[in-house]
């Protein structure tokens, strides 16, 4: 006698099947996929990248895999939850609950249920605002000479365990960063007569990586550059790390906070007071940009909430990426957007384009001067009556057309940043730091003191 399994009753489009996990109870649906009300799931308190059901909290909260982490986060004096999370201003924030995420999903929602009149408009924004804003941004390309001599030497011991598309990042970001005049390298440079061999080394004897995952952007700037004390800050747990070669070293004092950034404070962390420190961040995904660059700058309550620009900042350097990540709340400039008459929807919308930059084969330089003026004329003087509305506007875009628009708003977004950061009395620029063969993701912001120079 045959005897039949049950399966849960959620189909799954990508696989072209239904869930093969067993349901609960006499439910159709397994636990990922209940058919439950969805206000009965709430983010957990401890963890809200993920969610629980309402009336299994109380047990959850007690096994929580991060739980321990918390609870030892809590004894640090630099952990302060949420510090460098931004304001959403919405009504749950003045009620004490967290503003709620705006997924993906619901980004392409808010754009589907445009009226195809707005959606054209909301394409003239992006077309004017990359015209006026987005001119100058120019290649920087960047390998010095003493990170191709650390790449040639790891090479021979074989000691390089990364790929070599990371090494070329790397070594870029470090090149910016010795153009613009924050890194100084001693490299084949004669000591004069009388000058101690530690004065020659470079002025910002700390540096702070956020978001450094195995920390190899720090071990190259470290061996490269004399940098006498390492921060690391990143949340997760990585295997085959960078620590083991970098306390090899023993003039270097290595540091790594597990924390994330949205709860570090950065003055409260007691081996940086008076340490003049660089911060960088390699592919510093979404809103982790936004928060690496508040944790940088922390508001000041005896400053109205403005931002305190650190005495001890010598220098940033951070690469962005992953733009359709970034959140309202976080981003540092709304005032850019509100000022260029952008609504919070419209930066959402602008985030979700940005998928489109990377959703490409990027085997050719792809261009972001692309008009979109021409394509849309015809389809906005036919308004809501065209067929099916924006969505089906947004199906039948050529492939290279979307990734420009994509670009564009990429470019939009780390504008504002850049804009921010000179608002604040920064000399700072926004480059394109390796060409899009090697990573569509190339944006480099780079900035350093007016004064620092």
């Amino acid at each position: 006698m045959e005897t039949t399994t049950k399966r849960c009753n959620f189909w799954l489009p990508n696989k072209k099947r239904f869930c093969a996990n067993s349901p609960i109870g006499d439910s159709l649906y397994c636990g990922n996929h209940t058919s439950r009300s969805q206000a009965q799931w709430i983010p957990c308190p401890i963890d809200p990248s993920h969610s629980v059901l309402e009336e299994n909290l109380k047990g959850h909260v007690n096994r929580c895999p991060l739980l321990k982490q918390v609870q030892s986060l809590s004894l640090h004096p630099f952990y302060r939850k949420g510090i460098n999370g931004g304001s959403d201003g919405e009504q749950e924030e003045e009620e004490g609950l967290p503003a709620k995420t705006v997924s993906s999903e619901m980004k392409r929602n808010a754009l589907h249920s445009m009226s195809v009149p707005q959606f054209c408009n909301l394409l003239e924004k992006i077309e004017s605002i990359h015209e006026s804003l987005c001119k100058d941004i120019q290649e920087s390309f960047q390998m010095t000479e003493v990170c191709r001599a650390w790449i040639k030497t790891g090479e021979e011991n074989r000691k390089l365990p990364f790929q070599e598309k990371h090494i070329m990042q790397q070594a870029s970001i470090l090149g910016n960063l010795e153009n613009f005049g924050i890194l100084k390298s001693s490299f084949n440079r004669k000591i004069s007569e009388g000058e101690e061999p530690d004065k020659q080394d470079n002025s910002v004897p700390a540096v702070v990586e956020f978001g450094a995952g195995r920390g190899y952007l720090t071990q190259m700037l470290a061996d490269c550059y004399g940098i006498k004390s390492v921060f690391l800050v990143e949340r997760r747990s990585y295997k085959l790390k960078a620590d083991r070669s970098l306390r090899q070293n023993e003039s270097l004092r290595l540091e790594r906070l597990r924390i994330d950034i949205e709860d570090l404070d950065l003055t409260a962390v007691e081996s940086l007071h008076g340490v003049p420190f660089l911060a960088i961040g390699k592919h510093l995904c979404g809103a982790a940009t936004d928060l690496a660059l508040r944790c940088c700058f922390p508001v000041s309550k005896d400053n109205g909430g403005q931002c305190d620009v650190s005495k001890n900042l010598g220098g940033l350097a951070i690469a962005t990426c992953c733009h359709h990540l970034c959140q309202w709340k976080h981003y540092t400039n709304k005032r850019y957007f509100l000022d260029l008459g952008m609504t919070k929807e419209e930066f959402h919308a602008i985030t979700w384009f940005t998928s489109w930059a990377v959703d490409a084969n990027h085997g050719s330089d792809l261009p972001d001067a692309t008009n979109f003026r021409s394509d849309f004329q015809s389809i906005k003087e036919q308004g809501d009556g065209y067929t099916n509305g924006v969505e089906k506007i947004l199906e039948e875009m050529e492939g290279p057309k979307r990734a420009a628009l994509g670009f564009k708003c990429k470019w939009i977004i780390d504008v504002g940043r850049l804009m921010w950061l000179r608002e604040l009395g920064f000399d700072a620029k926004l480059v394109k730091y390796v060409p899009p063969t090697l990573s569509p993701e190339n944006h480099l912001l780079i900035a350093s003191p007016a004064n620092y120079l």
